[in-house]
């Protein structure tokens, strides 16, 4: 049996269900929005390993033979303060679960943590092979002018693994630029090029290659720019370098950020441990919800 962990609203989460219930594979929705209503007993000895307990039905833990996790912040229906404590402690044994059980899980919470540092998983990524842009992390002002002189196009975005827009650095920004005394913040390079989205799964390629003026097509719209996105087959040697990339990741699932130079050489921006895929595959038909979840079967 497959479980999905999250929410079932969540796009990538309802796309691979969906996935699951077309081919009738058997499979259980453990939804977030809900933690407070169910329940997770594990068990230290014997052979079942614990059980549990979602919409009324006990399922042995030892049933789930794959896990689909898109772990966001635990949440209840219930504005009751204990059936949000009851939530997060939920959410929190059931993350440690995942990072114990013999189950395959997509992904392990413990491989989503090199997302956490973007400046650390960088140095992963270049062992790989892949070029990085050169990056700056400071909170000194004098620090980025030097670096902006260097470079002559910067763009900065957030250290962390919560989303940010990347952002070209310009003379408005050089005047606002006191601020970061206060919040240490990653500066880049500006690399010119075509953007390439890989997503693995598993020894799985997906590639879509996206035409956009924006810094970051992500958010184009916002600008008032379209997005233009296709199916693309990047050459063997980048694909299994993808492929490797996530597996020293430990990552089953991954969406990596490439972009192809106009001298041919490959950068790789960072690796997305919980990639929304949907948003790629409703522009391109590329069938990674299905992929996944062959995956997930395949155990």
């Amino acid at each position: 049996m497959i479980a999905f962990y999250g929410y079932p609203d969540d796009a990538p989460l309802a796309r691979a269900v969906d996935a699951a219930r077309e081919a009738d594979i058997e499979h259980v929705v453990i939804d977030q929005h809900r933690l407070d209503r169910h329940d997770l007993v594990t068990e230290v000895t014997g052979d079942s390993g614990g059980f549990l307990r979602a919409w009324g039905t006990r399922l042995p833990l030892s049933r789930i033979t794959a896990v689909y996790a898109r772990p966001l912040e635990p949440g209840a229906a219930s504005a009751d303060p204990a059936a949000r404590a009851r939530a997060v402690a939920f959410h929190r044994a059931f993350t440690d679960w995942l990072d114990s059980t013999a189950s395959r899980v997509v992904n392990r919470p413990r491989a989503m943590e090199s997302n956490a540092s973007k400046p650390y998983q960088a140095q992963l990524i270049a062992r790989t092979g892949f070029l990085v842009p050169d990056t700056l992390v400071t909170n000194v002002p004098d620090e980025v002018r030097e670096f902006r002189a260097q470079h002559g196009r910067i763009v900065y975005k957030s250290l962390s693994a919560v989303r940010s827009i990347v952002r070209e650095f310009d003379d408005e920004d050089e005047r606002r630029l006191e601020r970061i005394r206060a919040l240490p913040t990653q500066f880049q390079a500006y690399v010119p090029g075509r953007d390439v989205r890989v997503h693995t799964v598993g020894g799985r390629v997906f590639a879509t290659a996206v035409d956009c003026e924006a810094t970051d097509y992500r958010y184009a719209a916002r600008d008032g720019m379209p997005v233009e996105m296709s199916t693309y087959r990047p050459p063997d040697d980048v694909a299994e370098r993808c492929v490797r990339l996530s597996a020293a990741l430990g990552l089953l699932l991954a969406g990596i950020d490439l972009r192809l130079r106009p001298d041919g050489r490959w950068v790789c921006f960072e690796v997305n441990p919980m990639p929304a895929f949907s948003y790629f595959e409703s522009l391109t038909g590329l069938p990674i919800s299905e992929a996944v979840v062959r995956l997930l079967r395949e155990t």
